[in-house]
């Protein structure tokens, strides 16, 4: 095929491929007559027919799903539509960009397919009302004969007001976020900062939540920052807002005044770190929003008691922050945090010779995702999924567009190439000079120290679903080689999703970290005796 075959020609003799490996009609989908046409990230999946099967309720599928986190068996398939007219059946290219492959190449048997048109172009991000999809079909490859024609004609209606809470929701959990109403209020601020940066306005969101009796009374408290992980917004943030106010009103966590921040964003999440990329995020929280929170609302207003915390990519958030302005925050309680020493990226070095994040220098595989001892998904899964969704708002692109330099092409510059895994060392470079948080510490301990020494108080499983405890014991052995007085806590077999547990609570070490929090801003107060205790691995001999 010659290397100056126009795009247009190339796409067609693409599509002509795909159809020969089929005698019948090919694949196409279609908007039902009458609809408005619409553009955006054609998503196709396919799902062996017996694994869908079994994951469904009452056995009748209603999604299709091929997921990095262990269904992986169909196949994926996307490409952007520019726009698809009502009434014109679209044939869909099965073949370009698909993972693990092509239709033509997944092995013979039964699947279900279904077609989502991602019209905000978000499904990296956990997606949005705006997807238009089809109803799954059973469908049987290997053999000769016609594919389906989906219909692209099943739309959610959109969401409501944040208070109109999904039919779904159990009981208990709907009386706990009515149960809150009084107490939480919606924070949105429109930033100089990034408006500026943008050239449009930016809103800054997220939720406060006022403790008992707040209202009634002039007492001034303690107030905790609390950012989302991956995947979250603005929305699923008011759970844990209710959640807080619940536990406040029952006296199980101290009064405070807490505020969940969205850091959710079109790019991914952009942690709260200024960025090229992104714009000045951390310097809008700390220089615009939290002086207007203090202004609004009867906070301490010292840095003693303002405190941060999050989880995940909330954690990364939380730890940046608290390491980035140490002059701002009292304390960081960041729980299994992204990656805070690149030596070791969900486990790879990417500053070793040669770097690569789909294997290791012995040719073995990079695992991106376990439960306990079993390998889940690959990084190289994982990456190459994320491509097929979409080019932006996926977990690895967003790192890009907080880390990375920006391009000559204006977007963040690839860490690593999506094909071969192989890590560029000046991006990374980059990377450690300017988020390294590690590299932040052992460089800079100096000028730091005064502020930061002990402020750090980091919590991670030894089974952390994303190997995120290799990370953090770097940090901690960083932080130990400059003499920091450090706090690292590494739950024995706890994993990404049940860190917070202690017993039957599934939701302990959320008040275990707001005494905690609380004792710094109020010294002298008594821990309850009830508070459960974190369980930590032993010290090594």
């Amino acid at each position: 095929m010659s290397k100056s075959m126009p795009r247009h020609v190339l796409a067609v003799a693409l599509i002509a491929a795909c159809q020969s490996a089929f005698a019948g009609t090919p694949l196409r989908v279609e908007l039902p007559a009458g609809s408005a046409a619409a553009s955006g990230r054609l998503l196709v999946s396919l799902q062996p027919a017996a694994e869908a099967e079994k994951a469904a309720k009452d056995g009748k599928v209603t999604h299709v799903e091929i997921s990095p986190f262990g269904r992986t068996q169909g196949a994926l398939i996307g490409m952007d539509v520019p726009g698809l007219d009502a009434g014109k059946a679209f044939v869909v290219d099965t073949e370009t960009m698909a993972y693990p492959s092509g239709l033509a190449e997944l092995p013979a048997g039964d699947y279900y397919v279904q077609a989502v048109l991602d019209t905000a172009r978000d499904n990296n991000y956990g997606g949005s009302s705006d997807d238009i999809s089809s109803t799954p079909r059973k469908i049987t490859l290997g053999k000769d004969g016609d594919l389906p024609l989906l219909m692209l004609d099943q739309r959610e209606p959109p969401p409501g007001d944040y208070w109109d809470l999904p039919k779904g929701m159990p009981e208990a959990m709907r009386t706990q976020v009515l149960a809150a109403k009084p107490h939480v209020k919606l924070l949105d601020i429109v930033s100089p900062k990034l408006s500026a940066f943008w050239g449009r306005p930016i809103h800054m969101r997220g939720w406060v939540v006022l403790p008992p009796g707040y209202d009634a009374g002039k007492a001034r408290y303690p107030i905790a920052y609390s950012t989302h992980g991956f995947g979250g917004n603005l929305r699923n943030s008011l759970y844990s807002a209710a959640s807080a106010s619940a536990s406040m009103e029952k006296g199980d966590t101290p009064p405070m005044i807490w505020v969940f921040l969205d850091e959710s964003s079109a790019t991914g999440t952009h942690e709260f770190a200024d960025s090229v990329n992104n714009g000045p995020w951390g310097a809008a929280l700390t220089e615009e929003l939290i002086p207007q929170v203090d202004r609004d609302y009867r906070t301490d207003g010292k840095p003693a008691s303002r405190f941060v915390t999050g989880h995940s990519s909330g954690g990364w958030a939380s730890l940046w922050l608290q390491v980035r302005y140490p002059k701002v925050f009292g304390g960081g309680w960041p729980t299994a945090p992204d990656p805070s020493d690149f030596h070791d990226f969900t486990g790879a070095d990417l500053y070793a010779p040669n770097a690569n994040v789909y294997h290791h220098a012995d040719g073995s595989v990079n695992p991106l995702v376990r439960d306990h001892d079993k390998v889940i998904a690959t990084f190289e899964q994982f990456a190459k999924l994320e491509e097929v969704t979409g080019p932006v708002g996926g977990q690895m692109a967003s790192f890009e567009w907080v880390f990375s330099p920006r391009g000559s092409d204006g977007r963040p510059m690839p860490m690593f190439d999506r094909r071969t895994g192989a890590v560029d060392p000046k991006v990374v470079a980059y990377w450690r000079d300017h988020y390294d948080v590690a590299h932040r510490i052992t460089t800079q301990w100096k000028t730091l120290k005064p502020d930061l020494d002990g402020k750090v108080h980091l919590i991670v499983g030894t089974a952390d679903t994303f190997y995120l405890d290799g990370a953090a014991r770097k940090l901690e052995a960083a932080m130990k080689s400059v003499g920091a007085k450090t706090d690292f806590r590494f739950v024995p077999n706890r994993t990404h999703g049940d860190l917070y547990a202690i017993g039957n609570d599934r939701r302990a070490l959320s008040r275990v970290i707001a005494w905690e929090m609380y004792r710094v801003a109020r010294p002298g107060t008594k821990l309850p005796a009830d508070l459960p205790k974190v369980p930590v691995e032993a010290p090594a001999k």
